[in-house]
């Protein structure tokens, strides 16, 4: 039998609840105007992309459920030292994923759907191993579910064609903004 600790406990009714409330108003506790920008954007494309606003508005709640609770693990300094390796490793994926897509934003006829894919891709996989003790099997499949979405490479070739032009031009200038910010 496991010892009781009321940190713990505070820990799981803390994700609990998070999960139970992430819409915007605890969001905005976690995430900031541009990323929210950003998020949007990105709930825009999908929903364009799929023709489906239920789905679109799926994958952006599970981005932000799971980034919610990825922060509260973070912030409860739960990760131990191999984990917060792991936890460099996505963010320097992650921050290699956005300057890859502003990149072929930026710079026509550079677009490779292979490359952003592989990218996040591994951004998954990294993140699932640093959450697999963590977070719950629900929260893997949301994981799951946020970065097969996105990497689908279906959905890149959309994203980067004259057609969602307003959009790319607007994800690249969030995307500039966080980098410039050192927040990705």
């Amino acid at each position: 039998m496991e010892p009781f600790s009321s940190k713990n406990l505070a820990l799981q009714a803390e994700k609990k609840l998070l999960s139970k409330l992430a819409g915007r108003s605890v969001a905005h506790l976690f995430i900031d105007d541009t990323t929210s920008e950003v998020l949007d954007e990105l709930y825009r494309v999908s929903k364009e992309y799929t023709h489906n606003r239920g789905e679109a508005q799926r994958v952006i709640k599970d981005l932000v459920k799971v980034a919610i609770k990825v922060a509260v693990l973070h912030r409860n300094e739960q990760f131990g030292p191999g984990e917060m390796a792991l936890a460099d490793r996505f963010r320097q994926k992650l921050r290699q994923g956005a300057m890859t897509a502003l990149s072929f934003g930026e710079v026509d006829f550079t677009f490779e759907a292979a490359v952003l894919t592989a990218l996040l891709t591994e951004c998954r996989d990294t993140l699932l191993e640093l959450v697999k003790h963590h977070l719950t099997p629900k929260s893997h499949s949301r994981i799951r579910h946020v970065f097969d979405h996105f990497s689908d490479p279906s959905l890149l070739t959309a994203l980067y064609s004259p057609g969602y032009a307003q959009h790319l031009s607007k994800l690249c200038d969030g995307l500039r903004k966080l980098l410039d910010e050192g927040k990705l």
